[in-house]
């Protein structure tokens, strides 16, 4: 990279690469079962997923529990495989969920399992599939005009 780059805006800047990237995450309890439908549990998931986002080095933009499902809106280095840090999320807060609120299990989750297997995960970014296809199509005319 050169040295006099111009910052750019929302991007994270480390010491060998910059990024600047996005994931939406979404998964649901197993069965749809309601599992956060008091204040109290929601602020319990809500402290368990910010613990696991700092222990992964996961910045958490936004997040949602809903009673059967979470939203959340995170960004992490490009190090780190999507797939673990949903692993991370799912495998850690289920097991400290259940430590912390054992009733909730043998109320709802007999087989053990507070989360269905299956989340959905988006990226998002600052531009557009069209805006990087429109700028990478500018790169090789520029390139052929030398």
């Amino acid at each position: 990279m050169r040295k006099d780059k111009s910052h750019l805006d929302d991007a994270v800047y480390e010491r060998n690469y910059v990024y600047n990237f996005h994931f939406h995450l979404i998964w649901v309890t197993k069965d749809r079962n309601m599992a956060f439908t008091t204040p109290q549990l929601v602020s319990d998931m809500v402290a368990i997923l910010q613990r696991i986002a700092e222990l992964n080095e996961v910045t958490i933009e936004q997040m949602e529990v809903m009673p059967d499902h979470v939203h959340l809106l995170i960004s992490f280095k490009p190090k780190y495989a999507p797939t673990n840090i949903v692993k991370a999320f799912k495998g850690a807060s289920a097991r400290m969920f259940f430590e912390k609120h054992p009733e909730i299990r043998q109320q709802k989750f007999l087989d053990g399992h507070l989360w269905s297997h299956s989340y959905y995960m988006s990226t998002l970014g600052n531009m557009s599939k069209e805006a990087v296809e429109k700028y990478l199509n500018n790169q090789r005319k520029n390139a052929s005009r030398r």
